[in-house]
């Protein structure tokens, strides 16, 4: 790669300051010294440079990079070797740092809403309590990148003095540091210290606020504000923001959550990329491609072959040859090394004791362990070998004995808990490979989890295993003369590895005994590895290149191999190299990872030498970020001997082995390679060197060339396997006798791997062999090397464009030195929502990173990969220190992740997600259509054949036909009459919580109490007939004689709720609202609640002292009234039902005394109510359907109500359902709260309630009484639970009624059961009804509201043109009935809106008909049931009320559908409530759990939102249950919700704002 401009190198420190400073930061990183202690050294040791740095020429800054050639051939020279600081970082290339940087100067500051959190949940654990996750790369130098003496909340880049350049410079990062000492001065003695620039504008900071440096001339534009600020939190402690900011326009709100939402809506104002045009062909079929996407231009990739594999060498003919020649040849040759966690070498194996410890192992395999006296395996058999990472010699005592034995090995993990991350995974391999028997040691098993008997725990998932320990006391000898049998050559199966895939299920490759010695021959031929030389293996033995060549390779060539544990590694970075030199290696065997580390710790070294290692195999070579640590290993050690030759990246893969590997000079390879490609082409899988922007490019290395006596070819992705061009990336094949050979027990997928044929664009094979497919995406490279940019399994496909999970980790890190973050602990992964692949990224955070400094780091990382990848990412979220699942050796557990995201188990500390920029493959709005006119409508029906959709209840006689009628036209009559005739009949019997009668009232007894009440009314009152008289009672007989007392003297009564004594201020205004809109000039009340009334707590809330005469009725005199009142016609007002909708509208509606009887008189039909029956009501009693029943059913057909008040049964539960089975009520009405309460609250309790003898078996019909579309899920799970306690199964149906006419239907004693219809969800959304099966995709099951009462029409109608509907189709429910209400006594709000409610008129057909509009969308479906006149039952379905529904993107939505989707997105959701502010859809959720899993719901309520409703939701607020208000029926009051948080009075937990 072409060299920097100038190289960075100002006055340089002398050296010992530079040792000095070494010193102390590696004091400070290893805890040895406070930074506070770090700090006064520190300044001490500068105070003389400082001035210095101040005034650097700002030339030398600027990075003047020149583009550099496509593949540029790396001269290994040491003053041309990649400049970088010592402490280089992983994935880190430094291009990549400055591209980050960069891309993020482009954005100007944005105000991005930050989320709100409830205190509680911030509170994070002390520092000192949080021990630090372990990273799988260091977390050593993170001491010393935190810059110390500086509050992390007011981060380096807010600082307006900071100028850009020193910025880059303290990132720490490879970018801006000059080359290291050693190279700048080649003569010099090697030092530690990083070089002049970097230590002193690391510490610069002493005196950043003095003159800063001038930097006029040409640098980078980068304003300084680059991180998006957030409300600038001054002095205000977190959480507790000022309430008053400004919006985006500057105009000051009051509310916090006003302001954010306007701050939402700003970022998603801006202009996003174009969308691709017409995304969608039909519904999902095919994305079109983008017009502007880079093609291949290439020639067709032809197929590379290796060299040739030696043939005059004299190789062993199989491997248990070498061994057993070198066992018995050379004894005490060394074999292998073992290391504690302090780097002594505790065990040397020599070849003979390998050799006779195996022989041990297979005879006792073979001969000493039986089951029912049959030998307990058999040749072939499948054994999982279980060791810890830190004991090799074992390890490979049990491997080779299982290949003498003739049986085949399976290494897997230590299970170190019975919930290992993957575990179930693994067991599920262990089942399907028939493994039956484990090898342990002694000292593996005693830490094995236990059962209570003492024996190794049974993993969840895993077969029954029994457990050997292999060590030495426990193994028979064999005798003399036993030699095993094992044929060791061929295609039998030697051993299985396992592979974890994406989605984290576990398969076994199985190597066959000939592919295992192939790729022993190939790996010694590549590598020149000679007899008795030594090898240092730092990688897991058990799989992958740490086998290959740790245990497999180095047995034929008789080498030494010196094994390093990962936890000396942890203990001690720098162990590796300590090995190399005092063991003189020649070869050794790394991961990038082990070179980052020893970076950080060589300081202290000075006598480390690695001129002996003739190679320095990275075994994940292939992976992007290797190159810049390689390169920065390389210019440390450089001067400690190390030849550049020697570093040798390789690739493999569990299926096709090694693929290539990079040979010495001194071996035949040709020079190393370097190529500079553009993220964009990469992202098509086109080869692009990069010219244009030098902002998204990917820096990769070759991994060498192909094995001797393979081939390889590079082929399409997907579909066919034909051959990719020279300048496309593809997955590469390899064709070779070294490979595995299948997934154990999987012939499919085998067949897909192991067995590609590649073909060429004409459709003919490239060989007649078949060719292994190896995972790796790459291509072939000038010299014939093999490049690889990523992996099939990190691969996410974004549209047509697929990203690697590598290179979005690597510009994440390149963001920000990790101030926040830990570095190793970083997870990129995708997930499927709606038919695309969205981006993920989760993160540790640093218990010390404040809110707002991890929002920032957020918000960067968004617009960095938004930058350098042209792709969005849709949730980043960040977890505590430590919780992410891990890998066996370290690293991220990706899969358990994933798995743990979706479940909704991952408890992040911070989300942030942005549907809004990813989800670009919504289908278009719909567009509104010219509506079809009214009359159109008919003619297209009548040719359909479709009948108009209209229905009616049975025919009601006429009234002038019956006396008796004609007598119960007024109420107040039918009481007189009934105390007359029945004086002693009982009409009300109530309950309190004990389920004893607290107060009963017959019909003389009412009569008498209504009398004293109109006495009053008219003495003590002073009211005229036609006077408004309210009503506020708790439930009960006071109610309903108070009710009737106003009838006689004439007055209209208004029911009214009682505020509620603990929540006066939001109750009490709405009571006041009532009293004062229906115009009442007099209040009757008890005792108790006159005193309420009057309190000084009430005085908080409304002015008292406006408050009508108060009358309480508690002690009235007896009296009787002169004459009772007798309205002069039937039209004449009886009483007022005011009553509040769900959208938040307080409505009251006049019912006439006509009315009023035909109401009742309907309901009597409808149910069948005699004075002999009684019922059961389960009700409040203020308004529509429920104070019906509660006051006026009863005295009007004589039957007795059991009165149950709904308050009771919150210190009760079983309360109604037992007064129902006491008094054997065939009929009994609930609301769905009390319906709720029950099935929550009685769940687990039937059997007791059968003992104490409750039965239902006497109810006939239980209904619902409700406003709105039936719930299914709860009528049904209420039946099935009570069918226990004798509930019949077809008992429970539903009602309907709205303001307008308060029964429209009820189920009724008689007629057919309730039907249940399926019809498509989107289908619903176009207002259309389209019936399907039900289980079929976007079904939504409706159930008919129950039978349409008598008297009653019911048409549908088209909402907009107001002409008629046909059969199942969707639109407004229009009633027509006798006891329709006669209007509006006001609508609290928009009188003009509401005019034609009460008097519509069909715009075609029949136009003479009055109807009243109910403000329902619903259907008519004609059945094929037949009703009780013998005619064709006609079924009235209710949709939702058409207030509340939400027009988004053209179309209709129910705000209960986006509900029940979110409440089945987690079982922590208790209860859910959408609304929409400024076309955002807002989620309310509540969460029963810990407030800490909050935030795992954020993304799951996004997901299931889009998923099922093409939505993106706006904002989601956690709130706490109990939040959502919801009326006496039951309902949600979505609007008064939306108040409450637009005023910021929910306190959620948790507010999330989707960008």
């Amino acid at each position: 790669m072409a060299d920097r401009g100038c190289p960075l190198d100002v006055a340089p420190l002398p050296a010992e300051v530079r040792e000095s400073l070494a010193e102390l930061e590696l004091e400070l990183s290893e805890g040895d010294i406070t930074q506070k202690g770090y700090e006064k050294k520190r300044a001490k040791l500068l105070a003389r440079y400082v001035p210095l740095l101040q005034g650097v020429d700002p030339c030398l800054q600027a990075e003047n990079r020149i583009p550099g050639p496509s593949v540029t051939t790396a001269v290994p020279k040491p003053q041309k070797s990649r400049p970088t600081s010592s402490r280089d970082e992983r994935f880190r290339s430094d291009v990549h740092t400055e591209a980050v940087q960069a891309a993020l100067a482009k954005y100007k500051e944005r105000k991005m809403p930050m989320p709100s959190k409830r205190r509680s949940v911030l509170v994070h654990p002390s520092v000192e309590t949080c021990t630090p996750p372990d990273t799988s790369s260091a977390s050593e130098d993170e001491g010393s990148l935190r810059r110390p003496g500086r509050p992390t909340s007011a981060p380096l880049q807010s600082h307006p003095s900071v100028e850009p350049w020193l910025d880059r410079v303290i990132q720490g990062s490879s970018t801006s540091s000059s080359a290291s000492s050693t190279s700048s001065h080649p003569g010099g003695r090697p030092t530690a210290a990083p070089s002049a620039a970097t230590a002193l504008a690391a510490h610069a900071h002493i005196d950043l606020h003095s003159a800063p440096p001038d930097v006029t001339t040409g640098l980078m534009e980068r304003p300084h504000c680059e991180r998006p600020q957030v409300a600038s939190v001054g002095g205000v402690p977190r959480g507790h923001r000022g309430s008053v900011l400004d919006t985006a326009d500057g105009v000051p709100v009051n509310s916090r959550v006003s302001s954010k939402i306007q701050q939402l809506l700003n970022t998603l104002k801006r202009p996003k990329r174009p969308p691709l045009k017409e995304f969608f062909v039909d519904d999902f079929e095919e994305l079109l491609e983008d017009p502007n996407q880079p093609k291949p231009e290439g020639a067709e990739v032809v197929v590379l072959k290796g060299e040739p594999l030696a043939m005059g060498t004299p190789w062993p003919p199989s491997l248990l040859a070498a061994l057993q020649r070198w066992g018995t040849t050379q004894p005490k040759a060394p074999c292998l090394t073992a290391l504690d966690t302090a780097g002594k070498a505790v065990y040397t194996l020599t070849y003979g004791k390998l050799w006779t410890r195996s022989l041990k192992l297979a005879y006792t395999l073979l001969n000493k362990l039986t089951s029912k006296n049959e030998p307990l395996l058999k040749p072939g058999d499948r054994v999982a070998l279980v060791f810890p990472n830190s004991d090799p010699v074992m390890f490979m005592v049990a491997f080779y004995g299982c290949l003498l034995a003739e049986l085949v090995p399976v290494p897997i993990e230590v299970p170190l808990t019975r919930k290992d991350a993957g575990s179930q995974q693994v067991g599920f391999l262990l089942g399907s490979c028939g493994v039956a028997l484990a090898l342990t040691t002694e000292a593996c098993q005693k830490g094995l989890p236990k059962s209570q008997t003492g024996e190794v725990a049974h993993f969840k998932g895993w077969p029954p295993l029994a457990w050997l320990v292999i060590d030495g006391k426990h193994l028979a000898k064999p005798p003399k003369d036993w030699h095993p049998a094992a044929q060791d050559t061929g295609a039998g199966t030697a051993y299985i590895e396992y592979r974890t895939s994406k989605e984290g299920s576990t398969v076994g490759v199985t190597v066959s005994h000939a592919s295992l010695l192939a790729q022993c021959r190939a790996l010694t031929q590549a590598c020149g590895y000679s007899e008795a030389e030594t090898l240092t293996n730092v990688l897991d033995f058990k799989r992958d290149a740490g086998l290959w060549h740790g245990v497999l390779t180095s047995v034929m060539n008789r080498m030494h191999v010196v094994s390093i544990p990962y936890a000396l590694m942890k203990a001690n970075p720098l162990s590796w190299i300590q090995k190399v030199c005092s063991y003189k290696a020649h070869a050794a065997l790394v991961k990038s990872r082990d070179m980052h580390w020893s970076l950080l710790a060589q300081r202290g070294q000075r006598d480390v030498s690695l001129s002996s290692l003739r190679m320095l195999i990275v075994a994940d070579g292939a992976n992007p970020w290797s190159i810049s640590s390689c390169d920065a290993f390389l210019n440390v050690f450089q001067s400690r001997g190390l030849r550049p030759e020697a570093i040798c990246p390789c690739a493999s893969s569990p299926e096709a082995l090694t693929v290539a590997i990079r040979r010495p000079p001194d071996l035949g390879g040709p020079p190393p390679r370097k190529a500079i490609l553009s993220m964009n082409g990469l992202s098509y899988g086109v080869i692009r060197v990069d010219t244009e922007e030098k902002l998204s490019v990917l820096t990769v290395q070759d991994v060498g060339q192909v094995m001797p006596g393979a081939s390889v070819c590079v082929v399409k992705v997907e579909g066919t396997p034909y051959l990719c061009k020279t300048d496309e990336v593809g997955e590469i094949c390899v064709h070779s006798s070294a490979t595995g050979t299948a997934y154990y027990g999987l012939l499919g997928i085998t067949k897909n791997v192991f067995e590609t044929v590649p073909i060429t664009s004409g459709g003919a094979p490239v060989s007649e062999r078949p060719f292994t497919r190896t995972g790796l995406l790459g291509f072939i490279g000038p010299d014939s090397l093999v490049f690889v940019v990523g992996k099939l399994d990190g691969l996410m496909a974004v549209g047509v464009r697929r990203h690697s999970a590598d290179d979005v980790v690597a510009t994440a890190l390149a963001v920000e030195p990790m101030k926040f973050v830990y570095r190793g602990r970083i997870a990129v992964f995708s997930v499927s929502v709606l038919h695309d692949d969205r981006i993920i990224l989760v993160a540790e955070q640093r218990p010390d990173a404040s809110e707002e400094d991890s929002f920032q780091w957020m918000s960067r990382v968004l617009q960095a990969i938004d930058s350098i990848h042209q792709v969005g990412v849709y949730c980043l979220a960040l977890v505590p220190a430590n919780t992410l699942p891990k890998a066996p050796l370290g690293g991220i557990h990706i899969s358990e992740t994933k798995q743990r995201f979706l479940e909704g188990t991952l408890h992040p500390c911070n989300v942030l997600m942005c549907p809004h920029t990813c989800v670009t493959n919504l289908p278009k709005p719909r567009q509104k259509q010219p509506d079809v006119g009214p009359a159109s409508m008919i003619v297209g029906n009548l040719v359909a054949g479709k009948r108009i959709a209209q229905a009616s209840g049975r025919e009601l006689a006429h009234l002038e036909d019956s006396d008796q009628a004609r007598k119960f036209l007024f109420l107040a009559d039918v009481l007189q009459w009934r105390a007359h005739t029945t004086p002693d009949h009982p009409l009300f019997v109530l309950l309190n919580a004990k389920g004893s009668v607290t107060s009963t009232a017959t019909c003389v007894q009412l009569h008498r109490r209504a009398e004293r009440v109109a006495a009053a009314l008219m003495e003590k009152g002073r009211l005229d007939a036609g006077d408004h008289v309210a009503l506020v009672y708790p439930p009960g007989v006071d109610l309903i004689a108070a009710f009737y007392g106003c009838l006689y003297c004439g007055c209209v009564p208004v029911t009214v709720r009682p505020p509620h004594p603990q929540n006066l201020a939001t109750t009490l205004p709405t009571v006041k609202m009532i009293v004062e809109v229906s115009k009442s000039a007099c209040v009757l009340t008890t005792q108790a609640i006159t005193r309420l009334l009057r309190s000084k707590e009430a005085a908080a809330a409304v002015d008292v002292r406006t408050w009508p005469t108060i009358l309480d009725t508690d002690d009235i005199p007896k009296k009787k009234v002169a004459s009772i009142f007798r309205p002069p016609s039937p039209d004449v007002l009886a009483y007022l039902d005011f009553s509040v909708s769900t959208t938040g509208i307080l409505a009251g509606v006049k019912m006439s005394h006509a009315a009023t009887s035909a109401l009742c008189r309907s309901i009597k039909l409808q149910c069948e109510l005699y004075p002999s029956r009684q019922i059961a009501i389960c009700l409040d009693p203020y308004c529509g359907l429920g104070f019906a029943l509660w006051c006026l059913c009863s005295v009007y057909s004589g039957h007795q109500s059991v009165l149950v008040p709904p308050l009771e049964l919150e210190s009760n539960v079983s309360l109604w359902l037992s007064a129902v089975s006491q008094y054997k009520a065939r009929v009994t009405f609930c609301s769905y709260s009390v319906m709720e309460m029950c099935t929550k609250g009685l769940g687990a309790q039937t059997g007791a309630l059968r003992m104490k003898g409750v039965n239902l078996s006497c109810v006939r019909t239980c209904m619902v009484v409700a406003e709105e579309r039936p719930r299914i899920a709860l009528t049904q799970s209420f039946s099935k639970l009570f069918k226990d306690l004798g509930l019949p199964a077809r008992a429970v149906s539903t009602t309907f009624g709205c303001r307008v006419n308060v029964a429209i239907c009820l189920q009724g004693t008689a007629g057919p059961d309730p039907t249940t219809v399926y019809v498509d969800m989107r289908a619903l959304r176009h207002d259309r009804v389209r019936l399907v099966e039900r289980g079929s995709p976007h079904s939504l099951p409706l159930m008919e509201s129950g039978k349409i009462l008598p008297g009653v029409k019911v048409i549908i109608a088209h909402t907009e043109t107001k002409g008629p509907l046909g059969d199942s189709h969707l639109g407004e429910i229009w009633v027509s009935s006798p006891h329709n209400a006669t209007g509006y006594y006001t609508v609290y709000g928009e009188e003009a809106l509401h005019a034609d409610h009460f008097s519509a008129r069909l715009s075609f057909g029949d136009t003479q008909t009055i109807w009243a509009r109910t403000g329902y969308l619903g259907f008519l479906r004609r059945t094929e049931l037949t009703d009780a006149s013998g005619e064709r039952h006609d079924a009235l379905y209710v949709v939702g009320s058409l207030d509340e529904t939400l027009e988004l993107r053209g179309m209709r939505y129910h705000p209960i559908d986006i509900e029940t989707s979110v409440v089945r997105a987690h079982r922590s959701i208790a209860e859910c409530a959408v609304f929409t502010w400024t076309n955002l859809l807002v989620v309310v959720v509540e969460l029963d759990g810990l407030e800490q899993d909050a935030l795992d719901l954020v993304a799951l309520v996004t997901n299931a939102v889009l998923e099922e409703h093409l939505l993106v939701v706006g904002v989601v607020v956690i709130v706490d249950p109990g939040v959502i208000p919801i009326n006496s029926r039951g309902e949600k009051q979505r609007m008064h919700l939306r108040d409450g948080f637009l005023a910021d009075q929910l306190d959620p937990i948790y507010v999330a704002y989707n960008m």
